[in-house]
C-alpha cells in the first residue's frame, strides 16, 4: 500500500494530557493505574481515570453534545497543536476534503445510565435534558469532532470492542485510496462508565491489583480511558517522520468474548499487515501487544506473535501503564509506538515482574534503549476483531 504520513497526533490518558505527559511517565517509569475512585463504583480494582474531566463540561455552539466522552475528546483534539493542524490542512484540501474516521466502544453511554437513574418515578420517562443522538450514539463523538474541527468530509464511528481505533486506520487508507478523501483525522474515544467497570467485574476479567500483562500471576485488566487522534496525509502532502505502513484485519469466528486459543486470527492479522506494508518480520524492531493481562488472551496472542517473530524481536504491552482503554486501546498503542519509534526506546510491560513460563515471546521487563525504525502494533477485540497496524519511518 502507498504509506500514510502521521503528520500530527496527539494523546490524552490517565499519564497526562499531550505526548509530553505520557512520555514522562513513560521514562520516569510511572503509572497512572490508581484503585478505583470513579465516583459511585464501589469495586476493588484499579482504573485509569483522567484527572479534571467532571469540571471541564463542553459548552458554547456545540454545548448539547456535553458528556464525559465528547469532554474528553475536546481535550484530547487541543493538545500538541493537534486542532491547529487539522486546521491548516483544512485550509490546503477544503472541509470536504478531510474524512473523520473514529473508533469507540461505550461511546458516551455513562450519559444514558444517568439518565437512567433520573427517571420519572410515575412514568418511567427518562429525563426531558437527555439527548440521546448526541450523547450516547455510537456516531456521537464523530460528529463532534467534525463539527469541532470545521470538517464536512465524510464520517464515521467503528465500534468492534477493543479494535474499533486501530481499525479506523484501515478504513482511512481505503478512502484515502479510493480517492473519497485526501487526508483523514482517525483515532478513538473511550471514557470509563458503570457499564463497563461492573460488566467487566461480572465476567470476572477485572484484576483487584494494577494489571500485569504476561506475568505468571496475572489475573485481568485494569480498565482506563484515553482519547487519541491522528492526521492521516499522503506523502507528497503531509509533512511527519513517521509513517502508516500496513494495515491487517480479520475475525476469529470462534467466540463472542474468547480469543481462538492458538491465536489463528491475531496471526492473520499481523501476516496481512506485514505483507501490505512489505516488510519481512526480521525488520520489526518492536511488537506493542494487546497485551490485556487475561490468561486467554496474552496466552492467543503470545502464540500468535512468537510463531511469526519466535524470540527474536522485543515485545511489551502499554495496559500497566494506562489500564485497558477498549475502544481507544488502538490509538494508545499506534501513539506510544510513534513514541518508541520517536525516542529511540521500548518501553517496558509494567508490573510484570515474572513472565510466565508458558510465554515463547520476548517480553521486556526493562525499558530497552535502541533504534526502532518499524513497529507492529496490535489491537484485538470481543467477537474476535483484529487489527494490526506497520508503523515506520519515512524513508
Amino acid at each position: 500500500m502507498q504509506p500514510l504520513i502521521l503528520s500530527a497526533f496527539t494523546l490524552i490518558n490517565c499519564l497526562g494530557r499531550g505526548l509530553d505527559a505520557t512520555l514522562a511517565a513513560l521514562r520516569e517509569q510511572r503509572s497512572g493505574l490508581r484503585h478505583c475512585d470513579f465516583p459511585d463504583a464501589e469495586l476493588d480494582t484499579y482504573i485509569g481515570r483522567v484527572e479534571g474531566i467532571e469540571n471541564e463540561p463542553i459548552s458554547g455552539r456545540l454545548s448539547d453534545y456535553d458528556c464525559r466522552n465528547n469532554r474528553l475528546a475536546r481535550i484530547g483534539l487541543e493538545q500538541d497543536g493537534f486542532a491547529r493542524a487539522v486546521e491548516n490542512a483544512r485550509r490546503r484540501y477544503g472541509p470536504d476534503r478531510i474524512a473523520v474516521i473514529l473508533g469507540t466502544s461505550t461511546s458516551g453511554i455513562l450519559e444514558t445510565e444517568s439518565a437512567y437513574r433520573r427517571r420519572d418515578p410515575e412514568t418511567g420517562a427518562l429525563p426531558p435534558d437527555f439527548r440521546y443522538r448526541q450523547t450516547q450514539n455510537t456516531f456521537s463523538v464523530g460528529d463532534f469532532t467534525r463539527r469541532y474541527l470545521g470538517l464536512r468530509g465524510p464520517a464515521s464511528v467503528v465500534s468492534t470492542a477493543c479494535s474499533s481505533s486501530a481499525k479506523v486506520f484501515a478504513g482511512a487508507a481505503r478512502m484515502i485510496e479510493a480517492g473519497l478523501c485526501d487526508a483523514a483525522v482517525v483515532g478513538g474515544v473511550d471514557s470509563l462508565c458503570f457499564t463497563t467497570l461492573y460488566g467487566f467485574t461480572a465476567l470476572e476479567l477485572v484484576s483487584s491489583t494494577a494489571c500485569r500483562p504476561a506475568d505468571a500471576d496475572r489475573n485481568g485488566i485494569s480498565i482506563g480511558e484515553a482519547a487519541g487522534f491522528a492526521l492521516l496525509e499522503k506523502p507528497a502532502c503531509g509533512d511527519g517522520d513517521i509513517a502508516l505502513l500496513g494495515y491487517g484485519e480479520s475475525t476469529d469466528a470462534y467466540h463472542m468474548s474468547s480469543p481462538h486459543p492458538d491465536g489463528l486470527g491475531a496471526g492473520e492479522a499481523m501476516h496481512k499487515a506485514l505483507q501490505r506494508a512489505g516488510v519481512d518480520p526480521r525488520a520489526i524492531d518492536y511488537v506493542n501487544l494487546h497485551g490485556t493481562a487475561t490468561k486467554a488472551n496474552d496466552a492467543a496472542e503470545d502464540k500468535a506473535v512468537s510463531a511469526i517473530f519466535s524470540a527474536a524481536v522485543p515485545c511489551s504491552s502499554i495496559k500497566g501503564w494506562t489500564g485497558h482503554t477498549l475502544g481507544a486501546a488502538g490509538i494508545v498503542n499506534v501513539i506510544v509506538s510513534c513514541l518508541s519509534i520517536g525516542e529511540s526506546f521500548v518501553p517496558r510491560s509494567l508490573n510484570t515482574e515474572r513472565i510466565d513460563p508458558e510465554m515463547a515471546s520476548w517480553i521486556v521487563t526493562q525499558e530497552l534503549r535502541r533504534p526502532v525504525r518499524t513497529v507492529l502494533s496490535n489491537a484485538f477485540g470481543f467477537g474476535g476483531n483484529n487489527a494490526s497496524l506497520v508503523l515506520g519511518k519515512r524513508s
